[in-house]
């Protein structure tokens, strides 16, 4: 028989399970919104009533909008890194060089497959900073940042990796992994856009397709070129340092 001090520790304890569930819930209806519709479609309403609940109750687990939507956006952040897990580890008696073609690949695969996810990052990274943590509570930016911070490391781990092994010249590989992580976003919004714009002649714009494997490959040239350092880019300005 339960004292009746623990009753309200139960009492307590039972609410916060309930209310992660609720949480879970609604996240997992956002996400399916953002897979089915798009973000910019998806509304609170009607994350609201695929969970069978009013829009108020949302508002009661979530700041707002910003906050709901950067908590779905770690829900892919924990799939991608498990993701990029899998690749480390299937990848790690191979060079740094061969290492980081494939998480940069798999970075492009679970974009491409999840177009969401590339807009739900993309909406909260025009966000400056100090406005984002104004509209989202400390623990979902804890959240965020640390979802966010398992991805990086596994890519900075594989950037060290090259550097120690003299293979890489980076001087800060963190920096170079957020970087490419944002830019990578970037290159995969120009694969859903699917075209690419040249100047035909002065004044006349010419439209052109570019595939999804166009970018892909493009992502994984751009990442060996940055982590290749200065003499890539001196070769790049000046062909005869190819030769020598």
């Amino acid at each position: 028989m339960a004292t009746p001090s623990a009753a309200p520790a139960d009492r307590r304890s039972n609410a916060a399970t309930r209310r992660r569930q609720r949480e879970r819930e609604i996240i997992d209806a956002t996400r399916q919104l953002f897979d089915e519709r798009g973000v910019r479609d998806a509304q609170i309403e009607d994350i609201a009533k695929a969970v069978g609940i009013n829009r108020a109750i949302v508002y009661r687990h979530f700041t707002g909008k910003e906050e709901l939507f950067a908590l779905t956006l770690v829900q892919y952040l924990d799939e991608l890194r498990v993701k990029l897990y899998e690749v480390t580890a299937d990848t790690a008696s191979e060079s740094p060089r061969a290492q980081l073609t494939a998480l940069v690949t798999a970075f492009a695969d679970y974009g491409l497959e999840h177009p969401a996810f590339v807009d739900n990052a993309l909406a909260l990274m025009r966000r400056r900073g100090p406005d984002l943590m104004a509209e989202v509570s400390e623990s979902a930016m804890f959240r965020l940042g640390r979802s966010i911070g398992g991805c990086l490391a596994l890519l900075t781990g594989a950037i060290e990796a090259g550097v120690e092994a003299g293979d890489f010249h980076v001087e800060k590989p963190y920096l170079l992994a957020n970087l490419l992580y944002a830019s990578g976003l970037g290159t995969l919004q120009l694969a859903r856009v699917g075209l690419l714009v040249a100047e035909a002649a002065p004044g006349i714009p010419q439209v052109s397709n570019v595939t999804t494997d166009d970018v892909r490959e493009h992502m994984v040239i751009s990442a060996l070129a940055l982590v290749s350092g200065p003499r890539a880019i001196d070769a790049l300005k000046d062909p005869e340092s190819k030769q020598s």
